[in-house]
């Protein structure tokens, strides 16, 4: 497997434990918080940083202030000057080319498919889901009441299409932005990890055959 996968998912989707079996199926890696800890390390930024503004824009002036005082690491004035949602958007940017570079790997989510625009072995995919399955999903994992865990649902996929359509060209969830969009309620978990390494087996292989 040479291509690297870029995930855009909406929450309870299942997108990210989809996103780890395709991994561990091709013995590859799959960055999802990971990709966090990865960007403060290269950038000198603080994790906490990342955390707080993970696909989550903010255009609070007096926060953005606020919060630069625990950022540091680049030196040039016009990033200094840059609140620091852009600050973390640019060095997670950065860090996605850079895992891209070093091996075939999954990304989730934090437009990985617009930060890989350019480049030709980047397979995007979209993961959704029906709102009875999401929301049990996220009712088992967070321990929560339906109503609350539906709202929690509508809530960070409004905050991943504003993350998204802020940053990015394309439109969050839009079928245009995507290679392939998937409703993993349909297959489940695992048959939707069948569906797409079949996928982009064959895309690789149609790839091949065009070189």
């Amino acid at each position: 497997m040479n291509s690297v996968i870029t995930i855009g998912r909406q929450f309870g989707s299942g997108g990210r434990e989809i996103g780890q079996i395709v991994a561990s199926r091709f013995g590859i890696k799959c960055y999802d918080k990971e990709l966090l800890a990865r960007a403060a390390k290269d950038s000198g930024l603080c994790e906490e940083v990342f955390e707080h503004h993970d696909e989550m824009p903010t255009n609070s002036f007096l926060y953005n202030l606020v919060m630069d005082t625990y950022s540091f690491g680049y030196n040039s004035s016009a990033y200094v000057d840059m609140p620091v949602s852009h600050k973390v958007f640019l060095a997670q940017f950065d860090t996605i080319k850079k895992l891209a570079d070093e091996e075939p790997c999954i990304i989730v989510g934090r437009c990985a498919d617009y930060a890989l625009s350019e480049r030709d072995n980047v397979i995007r995919l979209f993961i959704s889901g029906n709102e009875k399955n999401k929301t049990a999903r996220v009712m088992e994992r967070f321990g929560l009441t339906e109503s609350q865990a539906h709202d929690m649902c509508v809530k960070k996929d409004k905050q991943r299409k504003s993350y998204y359509d802020y940053y990015s060209s394309k439109k969050w969830g839009n079928v245009n932005t995507y290679d392939l969009s998937i409703n993993s309620s349909v297959l489940g978990l695992e048959g939707t990890a069948d569906l797409i390494i079949q996928y982009v087996n064959d895309v690789e292989k149609a790839r091949r055959g065009q070189s």
